[in-house]
């Protein structure tokens, strides 16, 4: 059996994550529950997602500094993720040295191989805070719908993807001065160059890891419209240095660092252990198997990964391709279990408006976590979008959980306790019963196997 290395997708840590966010991490956390049982050697890493223009903001808006904001919200994802049970091998943070080791030494080999481009490009500059502003440091008018407190990079209103440049009106959202066009430069992942090997990984991967069709829809729709080089630098303070002369004063772009603190916490656990005089392990016989000395290192692994289907081309293309053009061979996406949306009553889940249920609202609510974990499976947006509405779940709750799974345990327990002394006499065995039971976990084993978890649950 092969060793299954799991994921999900790491939380943004500026908020409380809601049950929207949850799903992903609940979703691993049952399937390593389920790869724990059947033998197999499991790791499941997770952890906060803490660089990038949104923790600068936040920040600002908090009066903190970027560490003091990861350091606190960190905490409060910590403790709701406990609370509902959820059995990490490591929950850590991309702001740890791991992190900034592994992404730079990616990085140069990308630059090494000759993915790395550079080019000047134009940015709106604060003459103000005396510097270029990232795309959520700008607020102005949308140029498609007319909102007029469009964010740099999306319009909340009308959804469309923005450069800062083309907003009417532009303002530094820090002190709300009128920036001004000037010309900067930018270095850039060459994604076309990449994508002959990203082809041929892809057509293997997907067959092999049976991924889903909305996976690879989404996946050959961005690269049937034409991969183009990705910038992966940014103008901003908190976040990886770019190890690059004449880029001192850059970050690396979120998402370019995010995936990687995948392997940087795996790797934290190991320095950890190690450094606690634990038993540890090399974190490479995880990540890059054939690198490793480590006798453990020779069976293969597979990686499952849990997200929300608007992360999926980040894990399909862009973390993939930095992979593949480091010239490592590196650990790569065997299965995705990707989820469609869960919705909020008549509406949508939204952190920035605190719509929603969030973790700490069903830490808070009195109501026990394993009702949660079973309605989020239960509904869980496996194959299209669900809604999460009080009434239902209160149904559900009490029809399915209490009224079947329930009382079939405890009628059972009180039949067994009093006419046999809480002893189950011996029988003759019932064939054709066992027949349909055994029948019945072949098929909800398949399910779990594939990461098919609300079917599976439902034929429980």
């Amino acid at each position: 059996m092969n060793r299954r290395l799991i994921t999900s997708a790491l939380p943004y840590v500026n908020n409380i994550p809601h049950l929207g966010n949850l799903i992903q991490m609940l979703s691993a956390d049952v399937f390593a529950r389920f790869c724990r049982s059947r033998g197999y050697q499991t790791m499941y890493v997770c952890g906060t997602d803490e660089y990038g223009t949104a923790t600068e903001t936040k920040a600002l808006e908090e009066k903190k500094t970027p560490r003091e904001l990861c350091d606190y919200y960190f905490k409060q994802h910590d403790e709701i993720y406990k609370w509902f049970d959820i059995a990490f091998d490591k929950f850590g943070r991309t702001s740890n040295e791991q992190c900034t080791q592994i992404t730079q030494e990616i990085f140069l080999d990308l630059d090494k191989n000759g993915f790395i481009k550079e080019h000047p490009n134009k940015q709106l500059f604060c003459n103000h805070c005396n510097m270029f502003l990232a795309d959520r440091f700008v607020r102005g008018i949308c140029p498609k719908c007319g909102y007029e407190d469009a964010r740099g990079d999306q319009c909340e209103k009308c959804g469309s993807l923005l450069d800062p440049v083309e907003l009417k009106e532009p303002r530094c959202s820090t002190c709300s001065n009128t920036p001004e066009v000037r010309e900067t430069k930018h270095l850039y992942i060459d994604l076309p160059a990449i994508s002959p090997n990203l082809d041929k990984w892809m057509i293997k991967a997907s067959k092999d890891g049976r991924w889903s069709e909305n996976a690879i829809k989404i996946t050959k729709a961005w690269i049937r419209d034409g991969l183009n080089e990705r910038a992966i630098t940014r103008d901003l303070k908190w976040g990886i240095p770019v190890p690059k002369p004449g880029y001192e004063d850059k970050v690396f772009y979120v998402w370019f660092d995010a995936p990687i603190g995948y392997i940087s916490i795996t790797k934290q656990l190991a320095d950890e252990l190690k450094a606690s005089g634990k038993p540890s392990f090399d974190y490479k016989t995880w990540w890059l198997p054939e690198e490793s000395s480590a006798p453990s290192a020779k069976e293969p692994v597979d990686l499952f990964q849990f997200i929300g289907k608007d992360n999926i081309p980040f894990h399909t293309v862009v973390f993939p391709c930095s992979l593949i053009g480091s010239g490592h061979n590196w650990t790569k996406l065997y299965h995705m279990s990707s989820t469609e949306y869960l919705n909020y009553e008549d509406g949508k889940f939204s952190k920035s408006k605190g719509v929603g249920v969030f973790g700490s609202d069903a830490k808070d609510s009195g109501i026990k976590a394993d009702a949660w974990r079973f309605y989020i499976f239960y509904n869980r947006p496996e194959k299209q979008d669900c809604q999460f509405t009080w009434k239902e779940f209160r149904e559900k709750y009490n029809s399915e959980l209490i009224g079947n799974l329930g009382n079939l345990v405890n009628r059972t327990l009180l039949f067994v306790t009093k006419y046999y002394e809480g002893k189950i006499p011996d029988a003759p065995a019932d064939e054709e019963m066992w027949g349909k039971v055994r029948d019945l976990e072949a098929k909800i084993t398949e399910n779990l196997e594939w990461a098919n978890l609300k079917d599976a649950f439902h034929q429980i």
